[in-house]
């Protein structure tokens, strides 16, 4: 079974790199956000608000594995092959290299025309920060961050799940993260119903996190230090970062690239004053955006090769018991 589910993993993978998110293809995970939405109107209120988010995530959790798993299971009965196929398109739906790409390149062209007003747009998409007054170094490192936590959120961290419980799992953490951004937000509306969703989002991400940003160091030479600096870099700043997670892709980053992330963003025009990633040894300029797109396809590469050698290891393990 473990085979089966690398070769789909590596098919997804693929077909991900290729085609990506089509606009108007009906993705599962709008579905999913759908449910999400009528769950949340209607029980996020009153009293017992936490209580009240738990179930909604459980519920929201347990329909997407059972439906999830009873197509996978139906398609193997069918045929191997067919059930390899279709576990790999939905795998495919769980991850987003090409869209993360497009979406930084989005922001990259119209810098690099010099149209900084489109270049702010384009930003907006993809941050929840304020962008109408940023320079052009400040749209660099929102690009940059997000790229580089992302590539852990939306790539990595969905191909380790389906490597433990093929596409049912990577669908469920799919769900979970879904779950986080629509109401994993520390307010008044969502902390006390969000509450769960918050705490298994950072759960499932804390080892895929991790293993990204230390394939990260480990796939790429540093622009401006030493692969020893970087290291340090790596492990002095992650911690540092709000999420326990998020800052694991950022700092080895700004580590690869000499420079620095972080620092103050405004959000709906209240500062927040983020903790920096990085040594500043160049400043940041939209190649940068260029560079991180690159970290990104080959760290997630060098992850579907850690994937295979684990999981060839793992099923050499279990024959052997």
């Amino acid at each position: 079974m473990m085979i089966s589910h690398l070769l789909a993993i590596t098919l997804a993978y693929f077909l991900d790199l290729i085609i990506g998110d089509p606009p108007k293809y009906p993705h599962p995970v709008r579905w999913i956000g759908s449910l999400i939405s009528n769950l949340t109107s209607r029980l996020n209120t009153g009293e017992s608000r936490r209580i009240k988010g738990v179930l909604m995530l459980l519920f929201v959790l347990l329909m997407v594995f059972t439906i999830t798993g009873f197509i996978v299971w139906i398609s193997y009965e069918v045929h191997m092959v067919l059930g390899i196929m279709v576990e790999a398109f939905i795998i495919a739906t769980t991850i987003a290299q090409k869209s993360l790409k497009e979406a930084a390149l989005e922001v990259y062209y119209p810098l690099k025309n010099g149209d900084i007003t489109e270049a702010r747009e384009k930003l907006s998409y993809i941050v929840g920060r304020d962008t109408d007054h940023l320079e052009e170094g400040e749209i660099v490192r929102g690009t940059v961050e997000t790229v580089a936590e992302n590539t852990s959120d939306g790539v990595t961290a969905p191909l380790f799940w389906a490597l433990i419980g093929g596409a049912p799992l990577a669908m469920v953490y799919r769900a979970i993260n879904t779950c986080d951004s629509m109401v994993g937000y520390k307010n008044e509306k969502y902390l006390e119903f969000g509450w769960a969703s918050a705490r298994l989002d950072d759960l499932v991400n804390w080892i895929p996190s991790r293993l990204t940003g230390f394939i990260m160091l480990v796939g790429h030479r540093p622009d401006r230090i030493s692969s020893k600096k970087a290291w340090e870099i790596l492990f002095r700043d992650a911690r540092r970062h709000p999420s326990p997670n998020s800052g694991w892709g950022e700092a080895a980053v700004a580590a690869l690239l000499g420079i620095q992330l972080g620092g103050i963003n405004y959000y709906k025009g209240l500062i927040s004053n983020r903790a920096k990633m990085g040594d500043p040894l160049v400043p940041l300029e939209k190649s940068h955006i260029i560079k991180t797109n690159s970290i990104l396809g080959r760290t997630a590469f060098l992850f579907l090769l850690a994937l295979w050698i684990g999981g060839i290891i793992i099923e050499m393990a279990f024959s052997w018991i």
